[in-house]
């Protein structure tokens, strides 16, 4: 099921994460110099700029660190969207991530609270990452259109 969100522009760096993304996996890099693991995907480490640098699959689980609740936005495509949540994730693993936390009411929010991975269908091609409340297993069945871990 299509949203009518933008594509990703898919890069030779970033084709397997977003390869991985339509699969239901959440790809991060993770240095093997420093053993930092790092988001967005890169081809070397921020944190040292050594090049050798790995993709590894996350578990999916993180906390919220920061979000908004966008009521109306007059700008298209957003203007067709009605209320959403952007939101920046930390991930177990340790990186941030910029998402959207679905399958929420806003009431319900928090900085702090427990978030899984789940994959929003963006094209028949192409998925991206959005987060949701975690089960007490850590893993969904998925809404509509969204596909939990697999």
């Amino acid at each position: 099921m299509e949203h009518g969100r933008e594509v990703p522009t898919v890069e030779d760096e970033t084709r397997p994460y977003w390869e991985a993304a339509k699969q239901g996996r959440l790809l991060v890099k993770r240095c093997n110099a420093s053993g930092k693991v790092h988001h967005y995907p890169r081809p070397f480490c921020p944190s040292c700029w050594n090049e050798d640098v790995e993709w590894h699959e996350a578990s999916g689980l993180g906390t919220v660190y920061t979000y908004s609740i966008v009521f109306r936005n007059d700008l298209a495509p957003f203007s067709e969207w009605g209320a959403y949540v952007p939101a920046v994730v930390e991930l177990d693993e340790g990186p941030r991530i910029m998402t959207n936390i679905v399958d929420c009411n806003h009431e319900q929010l928090s900085v702090g609270m427990r978030v899984e991975v789940a994959f929003r269908d963006l094209t028949g091609e192409w998925a991206a990452p959005v987060f949701r409340p975690a089960t007490a297993s850590g893993a969904g069945a998925g809404a509509a259109g969204e596909r939990g871990i697999s």
